[in-house]
């Protein structure tokens, strides 16, 4: 039985960690797999349009193994991401290329904006899919048949695969290998790796933005500087309104105007924000946690945590505590 065979596309302006990050997965099960079952594993195959070396939008430089546009066998394809993924046009070689050979493949997964090549290619449409919190939205935008989750570490809908940003690749190249060799391979290669196993796909991605810009408001603004400035303070509409000198109703519309959030969702994630440093960096309880960071309660930070992290804080700061 041959080695599974995952081709990797490269180009200018790629992210090199998407390529590395789950190359190590695959290259570390099939160490794994040849030791406990003399099995063939992976192969994986960086290939690129000529025998030049691709420079990263870093400055690294990767070399592929082959040249296109004739790779041999797919039997998953990998798409990465970078710059040059956001930037590569739809008539682009690479998007041709793509195009042909993902029908070949057993599955299609992409990286980070590995997802903008898939889209261009016409592979996503009718697919739910996720891609970095930041490029969610401009996804979304480059074909309208996509469902773009901007939170999820990886998602998988039929037979293609995509993932967050960077480091979640490992997190998705994990989840084929659980798929395709069970969780006792998957759990051998993190642990080999000091990487969690797992994430959840579907848990929020914690790498997501904790600084807001400011509005260009100088009353919303204010606003802002009174939201950020103390968490605990008594932040509810009319509080806020009239510190700021607005009606309530003024004040919320313009608010959301400005920042693309209501108050309320706005004061909530700031508070969760200020919990999760409190749980990373600290010990106390998770009652003082919600005290320190302006929740009525514990089960008030409870609830929002599941809605805006995707886990309960207790579980998170067992993930991401610094303190030991």
């Amino acid at each position: 039985m041959p080695a599974h065979r995952i081709v990797v596309p490269l180009f200018d302006g790629i992210q090199p960690l998407d390529v590395t990050g789950p190359y190590e997965v695959f290259m570390g099960a099939t160490e794994w797999l040849r030791v406990r079952d003399r099995a063939p594993g992976y192969r994986v195959v960086l290939v690129g349009a000529d025998g030049a070396p691709v420079r990263a939008e870093s400055g690294m430089r990767l070399l592929a193994d082959e040249q296109l546009p004739a790779p041999g066998r797919v039997d998953t394809l990998l798409v990465p991401g970078g710059r040059g993924a956001r930037t590569t046009p739809a008539d682009d070689a690479l998007v041709t290329w793509i195009r042909a050979a993902a029908p070949r493949a057993e599955r299609v997964l992409s990286v980070c904006t590995g997802a903008f090549l898939l889209a261009r290619a016409g592979l996503l449409a009718g697919h739910t899919v996720t891609t970095h919190w930041r490029y969610a939205r401009a996804l979304a935008a480059v074909d309208p048949a996509v469902e773009v989750h901007a939170d999820a570490i990886h998602l998988r809908s039929g037979r293609v695969w995509t993932s967050a940003g960077v480091t979640a690749g490992i997190d998705l190249a994990l989840a084929v290998v659980e798929a395709d060799h069970g969780p006792d391979v998957a759990q051998a290669v993190a642990r080999e790796m000091v990487v969690f196993l797992r994430r959840p796909g579907g848990q929020s991605q914690f790498a997501g933005p904790v600084w807001t810009a400011p509005a260009g408001r100088p009353t919303i603004r204010a606003a802002q500087d009174l939201i950020h400035g103390d968490p605990t303070a008594d932040l509810r509409v009319p509080t806020l309104a009239r510190r700021v000198g607005m009606s309530e109703r003024h004040f919320s519309r313009e608010f959301t105007r400005e920042l693309g959030s209501p108050p309320g969702g706005y004061v909530e994630q700031v508070r969760v924000e200020a919990a999760r440093g409190f749980l990373e960096t600290g010990s106390a309880p998770v009652a003082a946690v919600a005290a320190r960071a302006g929740f009525g309660s514990a089960e008030s930070m409870r609830k929002a945590f599941l809605r805006r992290v995707g886990v309960a804080p207790d579980h998170y700061r067992r993930r991401f505590t610094t303190v030991h």
